[in-house]
């Protein structure tokens, strides 16, 4: 075949189109990524806007993940992480710490009384949270091939009712899944409760951005940035049009677009999305927290930080910068006034004076996971044309490290 630009033009530097740029070239190939943004990470970015760094969503890395342990250098990215556990604030702004006592063992006594003064030891709850998460530790391969169900659904089955659901799991997980109702697949939350089970979180201490930034300095292929494609034509020579008119051609092409993306340059049916919107706040010098805060009695929070505490490297020296997630669907983002009047009791005091340095509305911040949903789908959709992302495998990092991976597998093989 003559007349290529590469051997695979990969369009999209998210963390799918990084991940698969890299595997195709150490098996040789030579690759283009082509890439709409400016910068490297699709959805994984930071803004720094008077020197605080602010994540376009409030995003965390699970070291703990598979696919993050084999291609991440996860100690080159000064990984902060916030305490093991959580703050509930009750309704009179109270709050609860419930903290894990293997990391924070000076907090086991604390954990025990807030955890009976919430109600979260409720005998038949704590039987049916455990006969929920027992599978989570198991073998994986047992897991994904389990009967599945919406989440709220598999908890009435196994009789998870009570504060421990509504105060802890509920509000922490619809941050988590960005899902206020429980109709995620709870196979899939399951796989990251696991997550969560062996390693707590983090971020960058330089923000989120910096995880894609090394993931594209270690693909060692050319990224043209700021060239959006507005056509991918399948064939003996696959074609992507550039909207400044170039052509690019290609052996094969790897869509590693959101879901969004992938459904316009392929007219293949993906998943839908949800949304979140994420306030980022120069708040008042306050004692410092490590701790997530969530609200045990509901509100439009799903949960708050104080990132500056987590990570100092989020905000100027002795500046301190607090972040507030809240659910987006189609009514719009909170308003602002609702927004602080629950800020105001999750922290325990007014933020009237807390200045807004931005706010990210992310409407498509992550692939709606239903029920009976494989947790691995095909990613051929034409002859030489392959969709790569976290909606191919799971709607999480490790899904789109994965989905990246078995995308440059199956090209190699293609192309043989």
């Amino acid at each position: 075949m003559t007349d290529i630009d590469a051997d695979v033009i990969v369009v999209g530097a998210g963390i799918a189109g990084l991940r698969c740029a890299a595997a195709l070239r150490r098996r040789g190939f030579t690759v283009r990524v082509v890439e709409a943004a400016d910068a490297p990470g699709g959805r994984i970015r930071t803004d720094v806007v008077d020197g605080f760094r602010c994540d376009r969503g409030f995003q965390l890395l699970n070291p703990s993940y598979p696919a993050v342990k084999r291609h991440v250098d996860v100690s080159a990215l000064d990984l902060r992480v916030a305490g093991r556990g959580v703050r509930i604030v009750d309704d009179s702004g109270r709050a609860h710490t419930v903290a894990d006592p293997t990391r924070h063992p000076r907090l086991l006594l604390g954990t025990v009384r807030s955890a009976a003064r919430l109600g979260l030891l409720h005998p038949g709850a704590v039987v049916g949270a455990a006969r929920w998460a027992v599978p989570a530790v198991g073998p994986v391969r047992r897991l994904a091939a389990s009967p599945d169900a919406a989440l709220a659904d598999d908890w009435d089955r196994v009789g998870l009712r009570g504060p421990l659901r509504s105060a802890l799991l509920a509000p922490f997980l619809s941050g988590v899944l960005a899902d206020g109702v429980g109709d995620t697949s709870d196979r899939y939350v399951r796989l990251v409760l696991r997550s969560f089970l062996l390693a707590t979180p983090g971020v960058p201490n330089r923000g989120m951005q910096a995880f894609p930034e090394q993931l594209a300095r270690d693909a060692g292929v050319d990224i043209a940035y700021s060239s959006r494609v507005e056509q991918v034509t399948d064939g003996a020579a696959p074609a992507v049009r550039i909207a400044d008119g170039a052509v690019l051609r290609a052996r094969a092409v790897v869509v590693a677009t959101d879901a969004r993306g992938a459904n316009d340059l392929t007219d293949t049916r993906t998943s839908p999305m949800r949304g979140l919107s994420t306030w980022w706040f120069e708040a008042d010098a306050a004692e410092s927290d490590e701790f997530l805060r969530i609200s045990g009695t509901g509100g439009v929070v799903v949960n708050t930080a104080e990132m500056s505490s987590i990570a100092p490297g989020y905000a100027p020296t002795g500046k301190t910068l607090v972040q507030a997630t809240t659910l987006l669907d189609d009514a719009g983002p909170a308003e602002e006034p609702v927004v602080r009047a629950v800020l105001d009791r999750l922290w325990g005091r007014s933020t009237a004076s807390w200045r807004v340095i931005v706010r990210h509305d992310v409407r498509h911040a992550l692939p709606v996971q239903a029920p009976g949903t494989s947790l691995r789908r095909s990613l051929r959709v034409g002859d030489r044309v392959l969709l790569a992302g976290d909606h191919r495998d799971t709607p999480s990092i490790q899904g789109a490290l994965v989905s990246g991976g078995r995308a440059a597998a199956e090209v190699a093989w293609l192309l043989g």
